[in-house]
């Protein structure tokens, strides 16, 4: 039995496990959501646009792909893929926009969070350098 996302487990057959890396599952179900997504909002892409999608969304999530690409996993199962396929169907018009107006706000956020942490990492690094010179030098 394999743990999947929704807290429930399934049990594979030996005879149809493939086994891959995490990252190979996880590019082969964005295949397959994308075909979803694109069949939803009714567009069509081509070869060349498919790759640069998926080219970004390995951009996008480099770091848990370069995590995942050291785990040997069977393929994700079927019925697992499908109820991804489903959510992107029950997706209604504003919840799409939605989600599309989040992708740059996400983006900024990051970015915001990253500038945060430096700032506080590098007060934290003054903080400590002023508390040697202080204990080393006889400080106030």
């Amino acid at each position: 039995m394999l743990p999947w996302g929704n807290g429930e487990s399934y049990a594979i057959p030996v005879e149809s496990v493939t086994d891959m890396t995490g990252r190979e599952a996880l590019l082969a179900a964005f295949d397959r959501l994308f075909e979803k997504a694109a069949e939803k909002l009714k567009v069509s892409c081509g070869d060349e646009e498919r790759a640069v999608a998926k080219r970004q969304f390995e951009q996008r999530f480099e770091a848990a792909l370069d995590i995942v690409q050291k785990v040997d996993i069977p393929e994700l199962p079927e019925e697992i893929v499908r109820e991804m396929e489903a959510a992107v169907e029950r997706l209604s018009p504003a919840e799409m926009v939605g989600l599309l107006a989040s992708v740059p706000l996400a983006q900024q956020t990051h970015e915001m969070l990253r500038a945060v942490a430096f700032r506080a990492v590098e007060q934290r690094l003054l903080e400590h350098v002023a508390a040697q010179a202080d204990s080393r030098y006889g400080g106030n």
